[in-house]
């Protein structure tokens, strides 16, 4: 599509839509960043790091910045192991079931951690746990068998919800692996040990550490986890300290000068690890990959096949089968901590929480249209800012793509942050504590997905469809209506919907930005559990979570359906 800036005419479509582009990421991504570091570092117009520094080295805040970081380096690890030892066994064993299996790994990665959390709670804590008071009536102990409150507790619950990204890059690797490298070892005379160690281990070692640099990134931006099962006990994260700095305050601009500072720490964080992870991918996965279709070498697994099948059953009933039961049962009781029998459930829990009770009836409504107003816009605002980045030719491009992708790599509670100092009266507008506050955060936390789905959708729309379309007279805006956006429909409904699931789950963001009548269903659940209100907790949980999972099999059914029309068209 011509520019115009050159001819007579000073601008044209190309410019227009450019524009638009950077005013819209200017607006809803670069302003709330910026206003971050200023707050954090700039004192009475002048740039002052030792209020920085003396931020960071008090003595709650250097605490909390040290158990994030020693939580994430734990969940990285063990994420690391049990993704990788899961990836393998699906895609390089003879184990029964290994399709079935690989959509069951992926499970924990839809379902909210700070749910499962809650689940946890009430089978591991220390003296209600109904798994403890089990272990305690079994052997006569006072002592239960896993407390989950503290820093293992949470370590152990983040890692079953935080594995899957390990999972599905290290599987991805290992089928498209080209097998001959490992067959000419094993016909050097190679053992399986020396094979593994030598030639599998370090050509799927990039996906890997980009799965763990993934796991790392999450696990310190994490709030919902810690949130529950550790400020009761004193142990504070960056992301729990934000918050607590925020609604403990009162708005005092102290309180919010030290959540900048944290803040600014959770982005350069999140730099550092975006970079490593690009620097890893950049260093050679890709020469692992064949060119042609592989069907990777199968290890029989004899005598150990059932035994690690069982295993690996027992880890899916633990990590998924039990915390969502746990969740209905408790939903069903009359009252928390009556024993589990027939008698003392009801549905009236479900009822009161869908239709009668004010509260959690507001935070569903609030919940699904935030969600899908929210998403809704960024799919129509990512379709724009993709036009840009993949048909016109103009300049600067790289640093609207930046700007798009910048808040995917932000924590959830920065983005929070950095929109309350944007739209809380500072340029005119003030917009806090109203659902318009979560709503432009949402927009900025899901552009990336947007902007994701719909270039991938406009890379597939050949430039001479639309420049046949010019040539037979149409204007630049006739050829977009009835050429582009007809072809690039379907990205953009994939796109709607990778934004639509998560903001309907979302805490991360929304627990500092909720007012009085605009809970979304997240923070509903954890006031909920905060108030000691348990068994509506679980009650509003479950409906969560079947409205996320009938979610997710809708929009796998709709992939499919994509898939099988393009298959056939092509």
């Amino acid at each position: 599509m011509p520019s115009h800036s050159h001819g007579g005419k000073k601008f044209g479509m190309a410019e227009i839509i450019f524009l638009l582009a950077v005013l819209i990421l200017v607006v809803i991504v670069a302003l709330p960043v910026i206003l971050i570091f200023w707050t954090s570092f700039i004192v009475d117009g002048q740039l002052n790091l030792q209020t920085v520094y003396d931020t960071i080295m008090q003595p709650e805040t250097f605490q909390a910045l040290k158990m994030s970081i020693l939580i994430a380096i734990c969940v990285t690890v063990i994420c690391t192991v049990v993704g990788t030892l899961f990836a393998w066994l699906v895609t390089r064993t003879d184990m029964p079931f290994k399709e079935t299996m690989k959509v069951l790994f992926t499970v924990p990665f839809m379902l909210p951690a700070f749910i499962g959390a809650i689940a946890w709670k009430m089978l591991l804590s220390p003296r209600a746990g109904y798994i403890n008071q089990f272990w305690m009536g079994l052997w006569g102990t006072r002592e239960p068998l896993f407390n989950v409150y503290g820093f293992w507790g949470i370590v152990v619950i983040e890692s079953m919800y935080l594995f899957p990204f390990v999972f599905i890059q290290v599987s991805g690797a290992l089928e498209h692996m080209d097998p001959t490298l490992e067959e000419s070892a094993r016909i050097s005379g190679a053992g399986l040990f020396t094979i593994t160690r030598k030639i599998t281990i370090p050509l799927i070692m990039p996906s890997v550490v980009a799965g763990a640099l993934l796991v790392c990134l999450y696990s310190l931006s994490h709030f919902g986890t810690p949130a529950i099962l550790g400020t009761g006990v004193g142990i504070y994260t960056i992301p729990t300290m934000i918050y607590e700095l925020i609604h403990q305050s009162a708005g005092s601009f102290a309180a919010i000068r030290a959540a900048t500072v944290l803040s600014v720490v959770l982005v350069l964080s999140a730099a550092i690890i975006l970079y490593a992870q690009n620097r890893v991918i950049k260093s050679g996965r890709f020469q692992i990959i064949a060119g042609k279709s592989v069907r990777p070498t199968v290890l029989k697994l004899r005598g150990l096949r059932m035994p690690l099948f069982i295993f690996c059953c027992i880890y899916l009933l633990i990590t998924v089968v039990m915390p969502t039961v746990t969740i209905f049962i408790v939903g069903m009781l009359k009252t928390y901590g009556v024993p589990v029998t027939l008698e003392n459930m009801t549905w009236d829990n479900f009822r009161y929480v869908l239709f009668e009770w004010k509260l959690t009836r507001d935070a569903i409504w609030n919940s699904t249209y935030l969600s899908l107003s929210a998403a809704f816009v960024t799919m129509i605002a990512g379709g724009i800012i993709s036009y840009v980045l993949v048909k016109l030719k103009v300049r600067g491009k790289w640093f609207l793509e930046f700007l798009g992708m910048l808040p995917f790599s932000l924590p959830g509670t920065v983005i929070a942050l950095g929109v309350i100092l944007t739209w809380s009266g500072r340029f005119g507008i003030n917009i806090y504590n109203t659902a318009w506050i979560i709503f432009v955060a949402y927009i900025a936390r899901y552009m990336a997905f947007s902007l994701k789905s719909n270039s991938a959708a406009l890379e597939q729309v050949h430039d001479s469809l639309v420049e046949a379309s010019r040539a037979s007279g149409a204007t630049p805006w006739q050829s977009l209506r009835d050429i582009v956006i007809p072809l690039i429909r379907p990205g953009m409904v994939a796109a709607f919907f990778l934004i639509f699931l998560p903001a309907l789950r979302e805490l991360t963001t929304s627990v500092l930005l909720y007012g009085p009548t605009t809970r979304t269903i997240g923070v509903a659940i954890y006031t909920l559990n905060e108030d000691g209100e348990t068994v509506y907790a679980c009650a509003l949980a479950g409906v969560a979570l079947l409205l996320i999972v009938g979610g997710e099999i809708i929009i796998k059914r709709f992939f499919e359906k994509k898939r099988r029309a393009d298959n056939g068209g092509a």
